[in-house]
């Protein structure tokens, strides 16, 4: 199948993929468990020949297409959670749920995944090997469903029903839309590609007492405002900056009125890196900071480091065969090769952990915005074009394609 071709039947398939992508975003769930989202995903597959598994420990539905002979299988990854946003978009799709809000394109992931499960169904007799459609609940705010779904035995596949033969997951692909890149243009690279998120909690403890006498007590907020500059200056002056690490405080909490010296006070925040190296020198650096400070000052610190995703690794075949498979759809001018990492974080990390992989970005800027200055992922303002979608379909259905059929032709 051409590439031409190939995008043709995506553009068919288009007008589904919309509508499901909107209602999708009208009805948005947060975590692992999102029932109505699964059973949309559920309907719009209906009819479709493919096994499918109901994760229990999520919402989690893993899809597997068999085709007529035996060869590897090849994972296409779609998530499908939401954010705690108020939507404000003005959209005529706008979330119908208070609070919650498609704002990172997981609705896109999903119909987009939908769509190419439609097109390589249509392509069955011609595969050698297996396609596994995973859609995912709980990529968002730590959740992650990935690891949940891994843990249930998603890559634990039957035996091909061909002649019983084993058929391992040999490579992984995920896509997921940026509104800060052009619509249509195709972004990767081989390697880090996003960093690992931990969640950071450190509990200054010091005495409490009146407000006018403070040598009395112990005050803790000074000893945290301490500590929060001082592991600006440990990221700057600790780590190599060709190594990228963040600490971000995001909240700081302590007291309950004006005349009170507070016991407590609570710091919490975030830290990224994009090697294990970083990521480690951060967690020594943040405890080390973090209570020395504290007891210069004589109180306490508290340091909770909660593990979140790793590093997102591409695999370097992965990646080129993504970028390369790209190149001959949507052509060399829209493919680009990023030179360094996001600091975003993904629980795709997990499965490219287990199998050889790559996520890529798609771009999705409305026309009528600059992508250098449109509303991020994760904003209440975010809009996404539905115009990428058919790109993302036919991208899923040719990074399928590129390993079951012996010759696209």
């Amino acid at each position: 199948m051409s590439t031409t071709v190939l995008l043709d039947a995506a553009n068919g398939v288009a007008s589904d993929v919309v509508a499901l992508r909107r209602e999708l975003h009208r009805w948005p769930e947060l975590g692992l468990h999102i029932p109505r989202t699964r059973d949309t995903v559920l309907a719009a597959l209906e009819g479709l020949p493919l096994d499918l598994t109901l994760h229990h420990s999520t919402s989690g539905i893993a899809a597997l297409l068999t085709g007529d002979r035996p060869g590897p299988t090849v994972l296409l990854r779609a998530d499908m959670d939401a954010l705690p946003l108020q939507e404000d978009t003005g959209e005529d799709c706008a979330s119908h749920v208070d609070g919650c809000m498609h704002a990172c394109g997981h609705d896109g992931h999903t119909a987009m995944l939908v769509g190419a499960a439609r097109l390589l169904s249509e392509r069955r007799a011609e595969l050698a090997g297996r396609v596994l459609f995973m859609f995912q609940p709980g990529e968002e705010n730590g959740c992650a469903g990935a690891r949940h779904m891994l843990e249930e035995g998603l890559l634990q596949l039957p035996p091909h029903a061909a002649d019983g033969s084993e058929s391992a997951v040999a490579h992984a692909y995920a896509i997921h839309l940026t509104p800060n890149a052009p619509t249509g243009v195709v972004v990767s690279k081989s390697g880090a590609l996003m960093a690992s998120s931990d969640r950071l909690t450190i509990t200054v403890t010091g005495r409490g007492g009146h407000a006018s006498q403070p040598h009395s007590a112990l005050d803790p907020i000074p000893v945290a405002c301490a500590i929060v500059q001082s592991l600006q200056t440990m990221v700057t002056r600790s780590i190599d900056v060709f190594d990228p690490g963040i600490v971000t405080i995001g909240r700081i909490a302590a007291g309950t009125t004006t005349n009170v010296i507070p016991e407590v006070a609570v710091i919490e925040g975030t830290m990224r890196a994009v090697s294990a190296a970083t990521r480690r020198r951060l967690h020594d650096g943040v405890r080390r900071v973090a209570e020395g400070i504290a007891a210069a000052h004589g109180a306490s610190a508290d340091v909770v480091v909660g593990d979140g995703y790793g590093v997102t690794v591409n695999d370097a075949r992965a990646a080129e065969t993504a970028l390369g498979v790209a190149a001959q759809l949507v052509g060399e001018a829209l493919t680009v090769r990023l030179p360094t990492p996001t600091m975003g974080a993904e629980d795709f990390s997990y499965v490219i952990d287990e199998v050889p992989g790559a996520m890529v970005f798609l771009g999705c800027t409305p026309h009528d915005r600059d992508y250098r200055t449109a509303a991020t992922n994760h904003s209440n303002r975010v809009l996404h074009d539905d115009a990428a979608l058919p790109v993302g379909v036919a991208l899923h259905t040719a990074l399928a394609l590129h390993h079951l059929v012996d010759q696209v032709s």
